[in-house]
């Protein structure tokens, strides 16, 4: 019976340091995102007495809202339809959209003598430097996404489900629709809705609104783009972290990098589903 016993209490140890370590990791992410909107605000407060720099304006905000107006509408559509059914075709059609959205704002920026290269920091760190932050902060922003998942799942009871996406990808039987949503996944959508999200939408709203509200209100936005009610709130959170990732670093690089390699992992973890736990 002692023998018993003891082995159950072997059997029992990894769970507990397992439990401890995922414990700690959450304490830590915590910590660490706390960390990076503590100088945020600091860096705020001592740019209010530095030489004023030029901001978006009414042009910018008015584009802006209309496309904040488009996503609000996405949402009440995941309501009556909560999964959007995904096809090489519509993968297109929304490639071909927010190229043409993004190019409106790029031309806008131009006309109006904005340079978006320094706005956006494209050149303020280097290669490496931004590949490591990213990799990094996403790595204290999982257990956050975690959490919020777990939350998500006690409010709205069940499992959060698949984006349409990610059941494309899990049935597609072959190469080609396999590389083609990889590509947008990876490379094309990280750019252009961190873009949209964190440079533009998020820029407007910050400049009239303030750092917090333009941080929760492009991310709100961010989670209705993906038109999956079941992901909201993990969605959310992500983008809230790529929002302050973007606003510590100053350059939206950092925000595409934790973006990328976020899908990657994801779709690495649907292509070896035996390597990888639910």
């Amino acid at each position: 019976m002692l023998s018993g016993n003891l082995f159950a209490a072997i059997g029992a140890a990894p769970s507990l340091v397992l439990g401890l370590l995922s414990a700690l990791y959450l304490i830590a992410s915590i910590c660490v995102y706390l960390s990076l909107t503590y100088q945020i605000s600091i860096r705020i407060r001592n740019a209010e007495t530095d030489k004023p720099t030029r901001k978006f304006g009414l042009p910018e905000a008015i584009l802006a809202g209309l496309l904040a107006l488009f996503l609000l509408l996405t949402i009440s559509s995941t309501v009556s339809q909560p999964s959007i059914q995904f096809s090489p075709r519509n993968l297109l059609a929304n490639f071909l959209f927010v190229s043409f959205v993004v190019l409106v704002i790029v031309s806008l920026l131009q006309f109006r003598g904005f340079h978006v290269e320094a706005l956006a920091g494209f050149f303020k760190i280097s290669f490496f430097r931004t590949l490591a932050t990213g990799a990094i902060l996403l790595f204290f922003a999982y257990p956050l996404i975690g959490l919020s998942e777990t939350i998500n799942q006690w409010l709205f009871g069940g499992g959060s489900g698949k984006q349409s996406i990610v059941e494309f990808f899990s049935g597609s039987r072959t190469i080609d629709q396999r590389v083609m949503i990889i590509v947008f996944a990876v490379a094309i959508a990280p750019v252009f809705e961190e873009f949209l999200f964190r440079f533009f939408i998020y820029g407007v709203l910050k400049r009239y609104f303030g750092c917090f509200f333009g941080v929760v209100f492009s991310a709100l936005l961010f989670s209705a783009a993906h038109a999956h009610f079941p992901s909201f709130v993990p969605l959310f959170v992500l983008g809230s972290c790529f929002a302050i990732a973007y606003e510590w670093s100053g350059s939206i690089l950092v925000s595409m990098t934790m973006h990328s390699l976020f899908n990657s992992l994801t779709l690495t973890a649907l292509a070896f589903p035996e390597l990888f736990p639910q």
